[in-house]
């Protein structure tokens, strides 16, 4: 089992990794349930979210290659879309840390790394006094026709790192899937925990 470094990153030190982040998502959220059809000039303009001073980005370091990464924001400072569907909700966005990705080569996968990637964003908004940490599944159909037949959907994990699905609380959010010509919306569940 090779020896992975944690780092958390922030403001100018995410900068150098914004290349490598950018191709982690582009290839893991190809994957099902996202399907996502990525481009890097895209993906350069979405983590520039994450430049900010109350932004953190926690790596996972092979030596000096990362394969794997989670993002972590206020979600005011982050995506105005999940920001109204909480307010609407009755939670303060300024009150929110909001999870975005948690990305992992598959060989790394299974040693932990996700509930660490979680503890340290956890740990970064308690820091900044946030009250509550909020995340974004996609909902797919049960029947869609790219689902692999082996896919193990990740609920199980996240209700065991704390996280429930706020019954009726979902946002839409657009990308292009792999399969299709254009972007499309999804609907995804929004997840919360209280810090």
């Amino acid at each position: 089992m090779a020896t992975i470094e944690i780092r958390s990153l922030t403001g100018e030190d995410i900068w150098p990794w914004l290349d490598a982040l950018a191709s982690l998502r582009i290839q893991i959220f190809r994957d099902f349930p996202y399907l996502y059809q990525g481009s890097h000039a895209y993906e350069h303009e979405y983590l520039k979210h994450y430049l900010n001073s109350h932004s953190v980005i926690v790596g996972a370091f092979d030596g000096k290659q990362l394969v794997g990464a989670a993002t972590a924001g206020v979600l005011s400072d982050h995506d105005a879309s999940f920001a109204e569907t909480l307010s609407e909700a009755g939670f303060d966005p300024q009150t929110l840390l909001y999870c975005g990705e948690s990305v992992l080569l598959p060989e790394y996968r299974g040693q932990g790394l996700g509930h660490r990637f979680f503890e340290q964003r956890e740990a970064h908004g308690r820091a900044l006094g946030l009250q509550f940490s909020c995340f974004a599944s996609v909902i797919r159909p049960e029947q869609h026709p790219l689902k692999p037949s082996d896919y193990q959907p990740l609920d199980a994990f996240w209700y065991k790192r704390g996280y429930i699905p706020l019954e009726g609380v979902q946002a839409g959010f657009s990308w292009q899937d792999i399969d299709q010509p254009s972007e499309t919306e999804k609907l995804m569940q929004i997840w919360l925990k209280v810090l």
